[in-house]
């Protein structure tokens, strides 16, 4: 049974810091890519960082620079790393992978960014 489990999310003043952790089991963790997700206006979930296999990675705009995301397959364990933090970045966080052609979301970690 595939599980994700996210952590790390709080309250937090503009310009602080948080890390978010995606705990994973079920899957072949080091095989799989794996992203961080948030709702966006017009659209569920838009991607805000993923990362490879490999340890490649891809950011959403509005957070590059900001957000490092990072994974230790040892841990099953998918990181954001968020400084930098402004009020519009106050989301549910979700991780998501897809395993043997099927999608699987966390129940998302809730971060609150005051101005």
């Amino acid at each position: 049974q595939v599980q994700l489990v996210e952590s790390g999310g709080g309250l937090v003043q503009a310009g602080g810091s948080l890390r978010l952790s995606c705990a994973a089991s079920g899957i072949t963790f080091s095989m799989r890519p794996m992203g961080w997700y948030r709702p966006a206006p017009g659209k569920p979930r838009e991607l805000v960082a993923g990362i490879s296999s490999g340890g490649s990675f891809n950011y959403a705009a509005s957070v590059k620079d900001r957000f490092t995301i990072s994974r230790d397959n040892a841990k099953n364990t998918m990181y954001l790393q968020m400084n930098s933090l402004k009020p519009e970045d106050t989301a549910v966080y979700y991780c998501r992978v897809v395993d043997g052609g099927i999608l699987y979301w966390g129940q998302g970690t809730q971060v609150t960014v005051s101005s």
